[in-house]
């Protein structure tokens, strides 16, 4: 017989059982997972989730197993970034869950929407302090203090809402963060009757028309105008092209809305933020328009923006209209629609003195080199050689917020995924798998040796899944910008100088090929060949020649 459960197509979740076989909490799940549209699980099966795995395993939904729950967790966030899909990652109970936590927090500080699910005590159980396997004092309060919400449901009726409620939600525009589900096991195992309801979207904010025709009178005014973007716009490149096209404003982005424009020409700086020429473009305009950024310390680098100027934001959370930076005019909606409503009611071209961006971009980029040093070349030397349609996954490495967020200029959004907030280690490599996996695309993951060693072992994932991910790993010996700190503070450098691994012998015993490349040049060309080649690779570049 066939259960009746769901595809997003026609909502019916094509898994054939027997007779004898029966529907439980797993099937309720995997159920309302299906009728959700999701594709791939990132996850380790354990002794307290087996019954979804016993449905996943009758489900069209591919499970994707990772080497550790943090692995699973930075793949469903990349899957996530890369492919704008919400992405679900399994765990099982204690230290399952916990191995993804921070991934989850990587998660919540960049406003990635990803699903975790995991078993939890038994109903009853709750705070019991008896020793059950994988116990914890309090699973959920601990999932509570990272995820936008953890819900601890008590029926499988309830599971199957917590996950139609939360894709409906991330189904249309918003702030979307991690959630996080804990079924308790006798839910898992015991029996399930019910159905899955369709769920309405819920409704977009819309911009007030009164706070619409105050931000166009300023904008449609004279002056200089200026424009900070970030991830919150990822969605908007037509409309923000057109209106910075008509008021004569340069757009510096965060990260986190790098390529929102084509960048390198046009009225796009880059993902320059953090530089003090693109801070002093925002501070001296006579208008600011914030598109969807948060303004962020970690953006921002600790600087805290002092803009001469009227200040308008553009958000869909209405706790960010005045975060790190008071708006004189808010505008709550998405970012698409309310850029469009601007455009509207602006009349011709809106007076401002269109500045030199020529100029200003070489400015930004002498900044940037000033940090960057042999940096930029690796990047120039691999844009050349990397496919067009390649997604760079960086790390909290100099070669990402040195190297790619300033020289290699991203034609769209999604094309550079990157742990902003939260700055993490190891996010690169499983984060590229999960990439590649939710676009299809060839995957360049490039970090830092110190990143790498904390991920490695998801090498071994990508040559599983015969996956286009090439790893890149820049080696300065260790921790490079923590010893750089040091040395400016005075301190002498400790616990950041670490011995390196045979990269070549590593990957062998990964199962996939490993090169050392002896200079920039010689590394252009392994990693040409090997995306030539297809499938995962591991190449070595050592700074120094060493």
């Amino acid at each position: 017989m066939s259960a009746i459960v769901g595809t997003r197509e026609d909502n019916t979740f094509h898994m054939t059982v027997n007779e004898e076989s029966r529907r439980t909490g797993g099937t309720a799940v995997v159920a309302a997972l299906s009728k959700c549209g999701v594709r791939h699980i990132f996850g380790i099966p354990g002794t307290h989730n087996l019954e979804i795995y016993r449905e996943i395993g009758r489900s069209s939904i591919q499970h994707v197993s990772v080497r550790h729950e943090q692995g699973a967790g930075y793949a469903a966030d990349g899957y996530a970034r890369s492919s704008g899909s919400p992405s679900v990652c399994l765990t099982t109970t204690g230290p399952g869950l916990t191995n993804s936590i921070t991934a989850a927090a990587t998660a919540y500080a960049d406003s990635v929407p990803m699903l975790v699910v995991s078993p939890g005590m038994p109903r009853g159980l709750e705070r019991a302090d008896v020793g059950w396997l994988h116990e914890m004092k309090d699973q959920h309060a601990m999932a509570e203090a990272v995820f936008e919400a953890s819900h601890r449901v008590r029926s499988a009726d309830e599971a199957v809402q917590t996950i139609l409620t939360a894709f409906a939600a991330w189904s249309v525009p918003g702030r979307h963060r991690p959630v996080h589900l804990e079924v308790p096991v006798d839910i898992l195992e015991g029996g399930w009757d019910g159905w899955l309801p369709d769920l309405p979207a819920p409704p977009v904010p819309v911009a007030d028309p009164a706070e619409l025709d105050r931000a166009a009178s300023i904008l449609g005014g004279s002056g200089t105008a200026a424009i900070l973007v970030g991830g919150g716009a990822v969605g908007a490149g037509r409309e923000l092209r057109a209106l910075a096209e008509r008021i004569g404003a340069p757009v510096v982005t965060t990260i986190g809305a790098k390529g929102v424009l084509p960048e390198g020409h046009g009225p796009s700086l880059g993902a320059s933020v953090r530089l003090p020429e693109a801070q002093q473009v925002l501070e001296s305009a006579d208008t600011l328009l914030i598109v969807g950024s948060e303004i962020s310390p970690s953006d921002l680098w600790d600087h805290a923006l002092t803009p001469r100027g009227t200040v308008i934001r553009i958000d869909i959370d209405p706790h960010q209209m005045h975060k790190n930076l008071r708006g004189d005019v808010v505008l709550l909606g998405d970012s698409g629609p309310v850029l469009q409503g601007l455009l509207d009611r602006l009349q011709g071209d809106g007076g401002y003195s269109v500045p030199n961006l020529d100029g200003l971009r070489t400015r930004i980029q002498e900044e940037a080199q000033a940090d960057a040093g042999p940096l930029s070349q690796i990047q120039d030397a691999l844009r050349a050689v990397c496919p067009d349609d390649v997604i760079v996954a960086g790390d909290s490495s100099q070669i990402s917020y040195f190297g790619t967020a300033h020289f290699w200029p991203m034609p769209a959004p999604h094309r550079f995924i990157y742990p902003t907030g939260f700055a993490t280690l190891g996010y690169a490599l499983p984060a590229g798998i999960g990439a590649a996996l939710g676009t299809g695309r060839p995957v360049l993951a490039m970090l830092g040796d110190g990143a790498f060693t904390f991920s490695c072992q998801e090498l071994m994932t990508a040559a599983a899944l015969h996956l286009p991910v090439v790893t890149v790993v820049v080696d300065n010996s260790g921790f490079g910008e923590i010893r750089d700190e040091m040395v400016a503070r005075g301190i002498e450098p400790l616990g950041v100088d670490l011995p390196r691994p045979d990269p070549v012998a590593l990957a062998k015993g990964f199962g996939l090929p490993g090169e050392v490349a002896s200079g920039i040049d010689d590394l252009a060309e392994r990693v040409d060949r090997a995306f030539r080649r297809g499938g995962p690779a591991l190449i070595w570049l050592t700074l120094g020649g060493e």
